[in-house]
């Protein structure tokens, strides 16, 4: 297609090994689909217009994923997930299988998704789950989330966290574990002089 920009090493349609009943239906793309060097869309999964994978990212099958896609280098979104519109996963991230992540979500470099609460366990495969990044959510560089949790809508997560527990709607939380620690809202510039009363849009303005 004309509004395609695909790498020559890029493959768009790989054969996953799992058998789900659509392992050999080539993906659904929207218009605009740029992949570079070394990126991977395997069967079974549908991305919505203007996505763009790096080098060496991949999408494995069964994923669902809206307009306006990122997926930045050596980035690996797994199995199952279900991705809104307007997403932006930044380098080295791994999005764990059955991971939801609502509109507008952002993912720094590093960040590390699990969905397995007993690894090794007999009965894992049947209750993985991932957890939910609700609208407008920002993770920050290197943090890890663990699988059932939900980080509710607007909410921001510092560098270096490890969230163990869901996050309420507009907050800041940071840490191992991670503890809500103050609004969003009230979060001020610290650059000198400051460029903005406030760095993050009000309740509702997301």
């Amino acid at each position: 297609m004309i509004d395609q920009t695909i790498h020559p090493s890029a493959i768009l349609g790989y054969l996953p090994l799992r058998k789900f009943g659509s392992e050999n239906k080539l993906p659904e793309v929207g218009p605009g689909l740029t992949m570079l060097s070394g990126s991977i869309i395997y069967n079974g999964s549908s991305i919505g217009s203007n996505a763009q994978l790096g080098h060496n990212a991949i999408v494995r099958e069964q994923n669902i994923i809206g307009d306006q896609f990122s997926l930045w280098n050596n980035s690996v979104v797994d199995y199952g997930c279900l991705i809104g519109n307007r997403v932006k996963i930044h380098c080295n991230v791994y999005v764990a299988q059955y991971t939801i992540l609502e509109d507008d979500v952002f993912l720094a470099p590093g960040v590390v998704i699990g969905n397995d609460p007993h690894p090794g366990c007999a009965f894992s495969p049947q209750c993985m789950r991932g957890p939910r990044i609700c609208r407008g959510v920002q993770v920050g560089i290197n943090v890890t989330i663990l699988p059932f949790i939900t980080i509710g809508e607007g909410a921001l997560i510092g560098a270096g966290s490890v969230v163990t527990s869901d996050v309420p709607a507009g907050m800041l939380a940071y840490g191992n574990p991670a503890r809500s620690v103050r609004t969003v809202e009230e979060l001020t510039c610290i650059v000198d002089p400051p460029l903005t009363d406030h760095p993050y849009p009000r309740s509702g303005n997301l």
